[in-house]
């Protein structure tokens, strides 16, 4: 996840109405003009309130999907534990190679690929490793469910462990992970990836971010793989205890839609698209070349999203509850993409 910076002043010798008044103005256009390093534009996202889902003409999937997923979130939470418990886990370090084994050693008889590169970067040459693991179908296409493993660079050296920016994510595809093995899947096969290198090392930029991603993106645009990608769904920031998903503008509109009506399904809608904001996160190299992409992604951890890459990012301000909504309507989604025609 990416930085942002806010500032603000008042005077003491105001009356204190007006201060709190004043305060609570200031705040709400610093909340809106505040530069996010995550929007696609030089300008900062405004965040509006929406009433209502996203409409794109996306017709309801009318087949009977059978009984709600399963999701155990009492075991999720134990793996975000796990993961936080190794410490800062930035590119290149020791920790980071542990989350990578801890990782593999979930998916043990999964069958489980290894995307390995070097990759330059303002910090130098760093080795990037996106772990996918994938469950065959009977249908003829893919879905990918991604959340990325590693925490800031630049926070290497202070206690930052992104319980909530990274842990969280990765756990909820391990737990998805058990859900999805061994089982026969009468839909597409899900491809389930840990992707590598998603925080910048210096500056979030279109260079310095999204290394892993960007590298499987165009490595599967070539071998034809992304022909064959019916939907990718990005998980990130999904564990805070306060759960309120974003309606991410520069997601599919229609995998938006399905993804509100599985959350609608399952009596989930209060935790969804209340917020309107655009964000540049891992889904969008594979937006840029035409497949279907949504941001699962609750921006605002904490008030005025202060916990945010800082190392009050710990497991307390998380909730088994939110991984659990999260991963019941991405397994929803996935029943209702298998059932789409």
């Amino acid at each position: 996840m990416k930085e942002a910076r806010c500032g603000q002043q008042h005077g003491d010798s105001w009356p204190r109405r007006i201060i709190a008044l004043a305060m609570l103005g200031a705040l709400s256009v610093i909340f809106l003009a505040c530069a996010r390093e995550k929007n696609t534009s030089a300008a900062a996202p405004e965040a509006t309130a929406s009433a209502a889902p996203p409409a794109s003409g996306y017709s309801a999937v009318s087949a009977d999907l059978g009984p709600p997923p399963s999701f155990n979130a009492t075991r999720a939470m134990q793996y975000v534990k796990e993961i936080v418990a190794f410490g800062p886990r930035p590119v290149g370090s020791e920790n980071h190679k542990k989350v990578e084994d801890y990782i593999h050693a979930h998916l043990k008889g999964d069958l489980v690929d290894d995307d390995y590169f070097i990759t330059d970067t303002p910090e130098g040459k760093f080795p990037v490793r996106n772990i996918i693991a994938k469950y065959p179908g009977s249908r003829d296409g893919i879905v990918m469910i991604a959340s990325h493993y590693d925490t800031v660079y630049s926070l290497r050296n202070t206690t930052f462990v992104g319980a909530n920016d990274g842990a969280s994510s990765s756990a909820l595809l391990l737990e998805i992970a058990n859900q999805l093995r061994g089982k026969k899947r009468d839909g597409y096969s899900v491809w389930l990836i840990w992707d590598d290198a998603e925080e910048a090392m210096k500056q979030w930029s279109a260079t310095d971010s999204l290394y892993g991603v960007r590298h499987l993106a165009e490595k599967w645009q070539d071998d034809g793989t992304l022909k064959k990608t019916k939907a990718f769904l990005l998980e990130d920031m999904i564990g805070d205890a306060d759960l309120n998903i974003e309606h991410e503008q520069n997601s599919t509109p229609w995998l938006e839609d399905m993804i509100y009506q599985a959350a609608t399904r399952l009596g989930y809608q209060s935790h969804f698209f209340a917020r309107t904001i655009p964000m540049e996160d891992d889904h969008i190299p594979f937006l840029q070349r035409g497949v279907p992409s949504v941001d699962l992604i609750d921006y605002e951890y904490g008030y005025n999203n202060v916990f945010w890459h800082t190392p009050q990012d710990t497991v307390d301000k998380l909730s088994p509850k939110s991984l659990e909504i999260v991963g019941m309507v991405t397994l929803e989604t996935v029943q209702m993409l298998d059932k789409k025609k």
